[in-house]
This record gives structure tokens, C-alpha cells and sequence, in this order.
């Protein structure tokens, strides 16, 4: 069986490789983490996530500008992208992750068990 790509764009290294590390080793998820989100198309394109984790908050581009490039892109455009920040509290997204401001978000810190909710309730 093959396993379900997720990509983490997020400057912060502990929280790639947190993320990256609790995915795989349930053995369902192979995870590609880059801390740039003016890179992000290209890698998108190249690795063929199911579903993009993103930050809101980086320093060479925000993610809210990530996400128009993915959107605006026709090989990008219809993978999923939720935004994984600390710009919003668990009270406001819920547990599996919920709509704040039009746009899908999980905050931090996350567990495994909330990433893997809603990357279940978002890949179709």
C-alpha cells in the first residue's frame, strides 16, 4: 500500500521534524518538510502531496501568500492545504481542525492524533 504524502511547510525545524516523525512512524504517511514558503509550488509539484500542512507565519513570505500561489497554479490547486499556526487557540479550531477565516487551521502545538484527523477529514 502506498503511503499518503503530506508536506509541511514551516520555518520552525522543531515542529517540521515533530511532525515529520510522528506521521511516519505510524507507517501510513511519508512527510517532506521545507522551511521556505517561496519554494513551495516547486516542491508541491515535485513531491505530489495528498495534503499541505502550512505555516501563517514565516519570514520570507507569509502563508496566506503561499497559499494564493498554490491556488493559483494548476498542478497545485486542488491539494488541500491547512494551515498549522499559533496564531489561533485549540478552542477556536476544534479538535480535528476547523474553518477560521474561510481557510482550514489546526493550531499549535499538535498532537499526532489531531494531524491525523484532519488530514483523514480533508483528503478526499
Amino acid at each position: 500500500m502506498e503511503k499518503t504524502r503530506i508536506l509541511v511547510i514551516d520555518d520552525e525545524d522543531a515542529i517540521d521534524q515533530l511532525v515529520k516523525l510522528n506521521l511516519e512512524e505510524t507507517g501510513d504517511y511519508t512527510v517532506e518538510n521545507l522551511a521556505s514558503g517561496l519554494q513551495a509550488v516547486e516542491k508541491a509539484i515535485e513531491f505530489k502531496p495528498a495534503l499541505i500542512f502550512l505555516d501563517l507565519v514565516m519570514p520570507d513570505i507569509d502563508g496566506g501568500a503561499v497559499y494564493n500561489l498554490l491556488k493559483e497554479n494548476n498542478q497545485t490547486k486542488d491539494i488541500p492545504v491547512v494551515f498549522l499556526t499559533a496564531m489561533v487557540t485549540e478552542e477556536e479550531t476544534g479538535e480535528s481542525g476547523n474553518i477560521v477565516g474561510g481557510h482550514p487551521m489546526l493550531a499549535k502545538p499538535v498532537t499526532t492524533k489531531k494531524l491525523i484527523e484532519c488530514i483523514k477529514k480533508y483528503i478526499k
